[in-house]
Formats: structure tokens, C-alpha cells, sequence
């Protein structure tokens, strides 16, 4: 069964090469959706897949990329909203 999360990854995680790494992780677990910055200087995923995969991409995302720095991951349970690939925006 396919569920979808939001993820929020809080720290040194801009300019650091967070997004494409996600991106290439992402494809590892054969997940969609999106990554992207934010504003407020936070990395926001929102991924869809099997909970499995899910689990192994938030558990990835307290490491991110070696010049990464990741303070906090929240993780909250979003509608699935069928997305046919996983990209950066």
C-alpha cells in the first residue's frame, strides 16, 4: 500500500548539495514526489511509496550529504497524491 510523507530537514542543509542527493536517494527506493528549499532555509520532501522506502529516505535524511548538517527531521502523513516521478523544484 502506497503512503505519502512530508518531510521537513532542518540545519546546514542549503547550498550543500541536499536536493540532488535526495533526488538520487529517492530513485534508490523507487520513490516519488518532489524535493526543494524553502525559504526559511529548510529542505521540504514530500515522497510517496511504500512504508518501507519511506522509513529507509527519513532515516536517510538525518545523514543527507557529507557537507550536510541536519539539526531535525519532522515527518508528518500526507495524502498520496500520485506523482509519476521524483524531482527537485
Amino acid at each position: 500500500m502506497k503512503n505519502a510523507l512530508a518531510i521537513t530537514i532542518t540545519g546546514r542543509v542549503q547550498g550543500v548539495g541536499f536536493r540532488f542527493s535526495a533526488v538520487n536517494k529517492a530513485h534508490q527506493l523507487g520513490l516519488k514526489g518532489f524535493v526543494k528549499n524553502t525559504m526559511d532555509g529548510t529542505v521540504y520532501i514530500e515522497a510517496e511509496g511504500e512504508p518501507e522506502q519511506l522509513n529507509e529516505m527519513v532515516n536517510w535524511c538525518w545523514q543527507g550529504p557529507s557537507s550536510a548538517r541536519v539539526d531535525e527531521v519532522t515527518k508528518q502523513e500526507i495524502p498520496v497524491r500520485d506523482y509519476n516521478r521524483f524531482g527537485v523544484q
